[in-house]
């Protein structure tokens, strides 16, 4: 008798847009996919690990009332190697959601970092699931590393932001791959003015030109008028976009998944983890739009 063919769940980086993956996970359930193997980058690991351990429904109501204050609360802020210890964040994710082995949980679970030093992948599937998310989201610049084995380990984007390999090497025959890079670049580099925003006025805009990118500049005619330039959150979440977009291509390009979701949430900044709604949202309408092809790609390995 031919065996199930075994269904694997990756879940991609993309820093806040990475609570589409809530929304993701809870519509192919509904549908009655249910993934026997999950692996995940950033975010990806975050919420995967949450799935893995069965919840994934605590999670979305977490979620769903975060306010900006109370994503500010949870990030202890560092001045070595990284703006962010993350330890608050991981403290809080081991109280409520995951503390435990691999072994323990519910469904087999792996995350990808990176090795900071060699820039070897490293796949992660041993030992205390939260300290092994804690290095999967350790965004280089942001949160400051994780020591492991004399090294340290940061963030999987750098290397397989939607880690396909990880999820196939877990004896994975049809893989379902999230990426949350396809409508990002060039989304965070709008002017004052552009895509239906309201200019804004000489006297406000005086008076905050670091928000806007404002700089006075002296003209051809000896005056001063305000040049543009990005500011600097903008600049850095837009260049962390580039990286993950040409990283995800190239990998996806040589490890393909059977079935690619691809939720559209370009317009969500680099943490903006308070518009989880509206993220878990567009992760169950990514579903659905591809729900034909996820069960012919099942049928097919039936």
């Amino acid at each position: 008798m031919k065996r199930k063919p075994k269904i694997g769940l990756v879940l991609g980086s993309g820093s806040a847009r990475g609570w589409a993956h809530i929304g993701v996970v809870q519509a192919l359930v509904t549908a009655g996919i249910k993934p026997d193997v999950v692996s995940g980058c950033s975010i990806g690991a975050f919420v995967g690990a949450a799935y893995a351990n069965g919840d994934i429904d605590k999670l979305e109501r977490w979620v769903s009332i975060l306010t900006r204050q109370d994503v500010v609360s949870l990030l202890d802020v560092s001045w070595r190697s990284g703006f962010i210890k993350g330890n608050k964040l991981i403290q809080f994710f081991e109280e409520h959601f995951v503390n435990r082995d691999f072994s323990e949980l519910q469904i087999p679970f792996a995350c990808v970092a990176t090795d900071l030093e060699s820039g070897r992948e490293i796949w992660l599937r041993e030992g205390n699931v939260a300290r092994a998310v804690r290095a999967s989201i350790a965004l280089p610049g942001l949160f400051t590393p994780v020591p492991h084995n004399g090294g340290f380990l940061v963030d999987g984007a750098l290397v397989n932001p939607v880690p396909v390999s990880l999820c196939r090497a877990n004896e994975a025959d049809i893989v379902i791959a999230v990426d949350l890079t396809s409508d990002v670049i060039g989304r965070t580099l709008q002017k004052p003015g552009e895509n239906g925003q309201s200019p804004t006025p000489a006297s406000w805009a005086k008076k905050n030109r670091s928000q806007f990118g404002l700089r006075p500049e002296k003209n051809s005619a000896g005056g001063v008028q305000d040049t543009w330039l990005p500011p600097l959150l903008a600049t850095l979440s837009t260049s962390i976009n580039i990286m993950q977009v040409r990283i995800t291509r190239s990998r996806l390009a040589g490890e393909p998944a059977d079935v690619l979701i691809v939720p559209r949430l370009g317009q969500l900044g680099l943490m903006d983890y308070h518009r989880g709604e509206e993220a878990i949202a567009e992760g169950r309408e990514a579903v659905q739009r591809m729900l034909p092809l996820i069960k012919a790609a099942l049928g097919q390995a039936a």
